[in-house]
């Protein structure tokens, strides 16, 4: 685990150093012991005052604030409006998949943050496209939901953009084989719906760089150009010895 060295970072290692320490002395169940406490979480900070060295993490809050802060502009909210506003901002931002749940090429399932969170996907009530309806006429909630959509619109690109970068083009050729799970780029998702697919099949061109896939998902198989799926991030060591 890194993070910075804010207290209630410091007072969370406390706390599970306690729980491993209290887990050790008083569990007498060999087969627990076995398969827990090996597993004791290893809490690394990075240096004081030293927030370049979370970059990557930094990176994702600078962005969401930027993004929050283009999408609010100037509306005045009450403090029950922008709490609902953020709440449903860190719904969005914590629904974002991480690695896939398992190597099964008929699985779509991901981990996300919330499940690190509560132990399951974030989900959201379905609302419906404020686009077709005249600003002027926008209920508080609507004006809400409006923003929230904003939001997504712009963020859930700029992920899938990142994804694409640090993946893809960092690399002299685009590196994705059968098997991988990927995210579709796709216009007009709804809020933290992800379309998830697996490669099935890779179409390399007379120079041996794959630009085309061929893409399996809940809804059919279908091709589709590297530039519109990412990669979810998998082991960073495979990536090194491929990239070599």
């Amino acid at each position: 685990m890194y993070s910075d060295n804010a207290t209630n970072f410091a007072g969370s290692s406390s706390e599970l150093h306690e729980l491993y320490s209290l887990l050790h002395q008083q569990l007498t169940n060999d087969a627990i012991q076995g398969f827990c406490l090996p597993k004791e979480i290893s809490w690394h900070f990075i240096p004081p005052r030293s927030p370049h060295v979370g970059g990557l993490w930094e990176a994702g809050v600078k962005s969401a604030k930027y993004l929050i802060k283009r999408t609010a502009g100037d509306t005045k909210l009450t403090e029950e409006e922008w709490s609902t506003l953020l709440t449903q901002i860190e719904g969005i931002l914590n629904s974002r998949p991480l690695v896939p749940q398992t190597a099964d090429p008929d699985d779509y399932s991901v981990i996300t943050p919330g499940h690190l969170l509560i132990g399951r996907p974030i989900t959201a009530i379905p609302e419906p496209a404020y686009d077709q309806i005249k600003h002027g006429t926008f209920s508080r909630w609507q004006h809400i939901q409006k923003m929230r959509a904003d939001f997504w619109k712009r963020w859930s690109v700029n992920y899938l953009s990142e994804l694409q970068e640090r993946r893809k083009w960092s690399k002299q050729h685009t590196v994705i084989k059968v098997g991988d799970l990927v995210l579709l780029k796709e216009d007009n998702v709804p809020p933290l719906q992800w379309r998830l697919g697996r490669i099935v099949d890779t179409h390399p061109g007379q120079d041996a760089v794959t630009r085309v896939v061929t893409v399996k998902t809940t809804s059919g198989v279908f091709k589709r150009s590297t530039a519109k799926v990412a990669v979810l991030p998998l082991d960073d060591d495979e990536d090194k010895t491929e990239a070599d």
